[in-house]
């Protein structure tokens, strides 16, 4: 058994797409119109067989509601690793992006928390 799907609610599904590819570099895999939504889905540039990440809408209220109190919590709703956290950290202030958590060491691992403007806090690690 293997991961192939991993999702992550937003309350936009345009402004992700261009939030996942256009600033973190991610790449669209599928894209398929499913009612008044879509299978949307992104995967690593250097991994494009691999999980797919789904970009998926928040529209029933309890996943509006858990996305909501996480956020308020400051709770990241996923993680994804980097080899070199400062590095990426910069490149995603220059674009723009509001961390919440700078780069902080955290014994073995380093990890930085940002805003995906979806509804979401992403934390990076570095092991």
């Amino acid at each position: 058994m293997k991961i192939i799907v991993n999702s992550i609610f937003v309350d936009d599904q345009d402004k992700a797409l261009d939030f996942y590819s256009k600033i973190l570099g991610f790449v669209k895999k599928h894209d398929v119109p499913s009612g008044e939504y879509r299978w949307l889905t992104l995967v690593s540039p250097d991994q494009q067989e691999g999980t797919e990440l789904l970009l998926e809408p928040n529209a029933h209220p309890a996943a509006k509601e858990y996305q909501q109190k996480l956020f308020a919590d400051g709770i990241p709703v996923t993680m994804f690793g980097v080899s070199d956290i400062r590095k990426e950290y910069n490149r995603l202030v220059e674009k723009g992006v509001h961390f919440t958590m700078e780069p902080t060491e955290m014994g073995e691992v380093t990890i930085a928390v940002f805003d995906d403007t979806c509804g979401n806090l992403i934390q990076i690690i570095q092991q």
